[in-house]
């Protein structure tokens, strides 16, 4: 991809959406996506906790 790395297309992405964007929206996107990301790991574990809780026997 033209001689560019990850890191640099990374920098250049964030520069790109600074300037479509503004800071305060980037900001507030990646707030939204931790956010997102949370959600996501407790509903793997709820999801793994309940498939463990099937597998043991029941007496």
């Amino acid at each position: 991809m033209f001689g560019i790395g990850l890191p640099e297309a990374i920098i250049i992405a964030l520069g790109v959406g600074i300037l479509f964007f503004g800071g305060g929206k980037i900001v507030e996107l990646a707030r939204s996506m931790g956010r997102v990301s949370g959600e996501f790991k407790k509903g793997k574990q709820d999801i793994e906790r309940e498939l463990r809780s099937d597998e043991e026997p029941k007496a």
